[in-house]
């Protein structure tokens, strides 16, 4: 029966603290209504609610009970047929549970008071039990470690954001566009019923936070490409951009929340991230392989000879800071920003400018070592030519058939989020190799061709016990090479020589 899913999530929400037994009944009744319901018989399932209550675990599956409800709501009438309607109707049943926003707020900084990190686990944990964070489908992202020049780097390929569903994109042509919210991260998300173009949030409940004078909201990513993948965005539909108050802010927020790191995605299109018209950091609980990386050449900046610097052994053209006094962290950061943005070296084909569009600006990265403030300062550049229409520094064609897409924040760090379609291709490739198929008669895995023929020189074994770890070994060795085609100055002498001509260029200024 229909009415015993309906008291099983109602068990789920006392059990997850999501409710208490006095809001049962209301909670109840707006489930009736959103399932389309007129009425309710007492469930055998409605004896969990009391073990709930007593604190006995209900051992509930939250996704077999919601698509139990979704089922009951398309034969009502008020589900449609698509994933995508499934998505935003199970969205308006779990908020049928949920506590106001000022509720939530005043929980996390009564927790705050008690400990930063003792609030975000709450916090992390809420949107996972209210399933704004879908865990069911994130169980089925594949992850591993890949060895590579500049140690393990993080691959993922990315199954937990849904594709659009056909229909549903056919859809949302013929629907009204009303331009709100603005976009995916503007605050007015909150509590928004979404459509089939724009993703329910009536699960979702921000919190509030002041960056250097300036109003930010705290939420998670509902992907979560790696543990407590928050997002600190802009109380205001503002664009990106990377200035001195950047650098503050991201301080800011670090001294909030020391266990957290943060960085923000460039401003300029190409070495951006996909979002660039809305305002937003990134942060987490997580140590990337970017963070373990070490000095390559220690460095010293002229009246900063107290802030230990140094140019970074990564793929990417990145100058590490780092001291006790944040301030004097942000002066330098502005300085190498100022001297950046206006820097050209032909030689190492750096241009400031075309036709008076902007090529340069970084990618800043913040984190606590202790006491200690530390910063990556990731130089950009998204100049474009006729071989390189993607951009010079931008994964290059070759890559392609791994990696296309722009290379932002997350990936700088040494986390590769790889599209969907690979998890498929890859199996396909193993099987095909292992058959020893013609790739180039196959209209999916031809693009593998060139890379399996050398992957197959490389490893004269390659068998069916070897063959899957070779290839995602070989995949991390690809993705080191597209942050190596993303790095301004490339890893080799002459590299090298002009990377210090541009720290000689910041001590001259």
């Amino acid at each position: 029966m229909i009415y015993d899913y309906i008291d099983k999530l109602l068990a789920y929400g006392i059990e997850k603290r999501l409710l208490s037994y006095e809001d049962v009944d209301y909670s109840r009744n707006r489930l009736l209504y959103t399932l389309g319901l007129p009425t309710y018989e007492e469930s055998q399932s409605k004896s969990l609610i009391e073990e709930a209550v007593k604190g006995t675990a209900c051992k509930i599956e939250l996704a077999e009970v919601l698509n139990e409800l979704v089922k009951e709501g398309r034969k009502n009438g008020v589900c449609g047929d698509t994933r995508t309607e499934a998505d935003l109707f199970d969205t308006k049943i779990m908020d049928c549970l949920l506590a106001r926003p000022s509720e939530i707020i005043a929980e996390f900084y009564a927790r705050y008071k008690l400990s930063p990190k003792e609030a975000t686990d709450w916090y992390y944990e809420y949107s996972r039990d209210t399933n704004y964070i879908r865990t069911d489908r994130i169980k089925r992202d594949v992850k591993w470690q890949a060895d590579s020049p500049y140690g393990k780097l993080d691959i993922t390929i990315n199954l937990s954001k849904p594709e659009k569903d056909p229909k549903a994109i056919a859809a949302a042509k013929t629907m009204a566009q009303t331009g709100y919210p603005k976009c995916a991260l503007c605050r007015e998300n909150e509590g928004f019923a979404g459509d089939l173009s724009h993703a329910a949030r009536e699960n979702h409940r921000l919190i509030p936070l002041q960056l250097a004078d300036t109003d930010y909201f705290l939420q998670y990513s509902p992907y979560v490409y790696y543990n407590e993948h928050c997002i600190v965005l802009n109380k205001d539909h503002v664009p990106m951009k990377i200035n001195r108050a950047t650098f503050d802010k991201l301080f800011e927020f670090i001294t909030k929340f020391p266990h957290y790191m943060v960085g923000s995605n460039a401003d300029l299109p190409i070495v951006g991230g996909s979002i660039l018209t809305h305002d937003h950091f990134q942060g987490g609980n997580y140590e990337f392989p970017m963070t373990r990386a070490g000095s390559e050449k220690e460095i010293t900046f002229k009246g900063f000879e107290d802030v230990k610097a140094c140019l970074l052994k990564w793929p990417m053209s990145v100058i590490r800071i780092s001291g006790n006094d944040s301030k004097r962290l942000a002066d330098l950061a502005e300085k190498i920003l100022t001297c950046w943005r206006g820097y050209s070296d032909a030689a190492a084909e750096v241009l400031a400018e075309s036709d008076g569009e902007p090529h340069n600006t970084i990618t800043p990265i913040a984190r606590r070592r202790g006491e200690a403030y530390e910063m990556d300062l990731v130089l950009r550049n998204n100049r474009t030519t006729s071989e390189n229409p993607l951009g010079i520094f931008h994964p290059h064609a070759k890559l392609h058939h791994i990696k296309k897409e722009n290379i932002g924040l997350i990936e700088v760090m040494g986390l590769a989020v790889l599209p969907g379609r690979l998890k498929k291709e890859m199996d396909d490739l193993k099987n095909a190799m292992l058959q020893n198929k013609n790739l180039r008669e196959d209209e999916v895995l031809a693009k593998h061709a060139d890379w399996a023929d050398e992957i197959r020189a490389k490893y004269p074994d390659f068998n069916e016990a070897n063959a899957e770890d070779i290839i995602k070994d070989e995949i991390g060795l690809v993705f080191s090479e597209v942050l190596e085609d993303a790095g301004v100055y490339k890893k080799t002498e002459e590299g090298r020589d002009a990377f210090l001509r541009f720290v000689d260029h910041v001590n001259e200024v």
